[in-house]
């Protein structure tokens, strides 16, 4: 054999070397997913179930909306983000970082009202009460869906300004709920999907205001990235079997 043919040999070899490596990076590679921090037990049982079917590595970063939002245009490298919102999703559409298109409402999220004591059956007129509460616990609503929705149910029920020397604000839903599981909060509004998860079953009492004391919570997912792996995530989160594995957290599905 010729030093040219060697040559061409060589260099065949050497792209079938390459390509198998970029195949095996390509079907390998990490999703990093920004997720709000309500939606943290759902999101887990999706993953789990998303694995078991494909080769990448999921990575998920649980918090507020706010936060994320403000991570993401500050050029943190997630490939999607699973809002608890519309607004902060449609921003990152209008201002070019996320993919034209690719925005849609996985969920619609529901508001209970928590009581750290279990001797507390009323919590309507335990709300109303406000004079014996200590502290009544709500996220943050500059950051967190909820809390503008938990906002709107205090401001409809005219107590606002009423129970302002109580309110104790959350980073998020999740620091919200612990305010309350651990009793340095009376009451809080936290998601639905906290008090029914099925994995840590709580014990207590709760109680839903009505949706129309609140604006919808339209929980949406936007790509970041162009790649393959976070599309063919965001379709797995359309798929039946993840439909009923939100239903199953507390969600209703859009």
């Amino acid at each position: 054999m010729d030093t040219i043919a060697i040559k061409q040999v060589t260099l065949y070899f050497s792209l079938i070397f390459a390509l198998c490596n970029t195949a095996t990076s390509v079907i390998s590679d990490e999703i990093r997913v920004a997720v709000a921090s309500n939606f943290s037990g759902a999101m887990k049982a999706i993953v789990s179930e998303y694995e078991e079917t494909s080769e990448h590595k999921i990575v998920l970063s649980f918090g507020s909306t706010g936060k994320h939002y403000a991570q993401i245009i500050n050029g943190a490298p997630f490939d999607v983000f699973l809002a608890a919102d519309s607004a902060r999703p449609q921003l990152l559409e209008d201002q070019g970082i996320a993919i034209i298109g690719s925005r849609t409402t996985y969920a619609r999220g529901k508001l209970a009202v928590l009581a750290s004591n279990p001797e507390i059956k009323d919590i309507k007129v335990a709300l109303n009460n406000h004079e014996d509460m200590r502290h009544l616990a709500f996220a943050n609503p500059k950051l967190s869906p909820y809390g503008i929705a938990a906002q709107q149910v205090l401001m409809t029920l005219d107590l606002w300004p009423k129970v302002q020397s109580k309110l104790v604000r959350g980073e998020n839903i999740a620091q919200t709920f612990q305010f309350v599981h651990s009793g340095n909060a009376d009451l809080g509004f936290v998601a639905y999907s906290q008090v029914i998860n099925p994995k840590q079953p709580l014990q207590g009492n709760w109680w839903m205001p009505p949706k129309s004391l609140y604006s919808p919570i339209d929980q949406q997912a936007v790509l970041l990235t162009n790649k393959q792996g976070p599309k063919d995530l965001l379709e797995f989160l359309k798929s039946p079997l993840a439909r009923q594995l939100i239903q199953h957290y507390g969600y209703e599905l859009p």
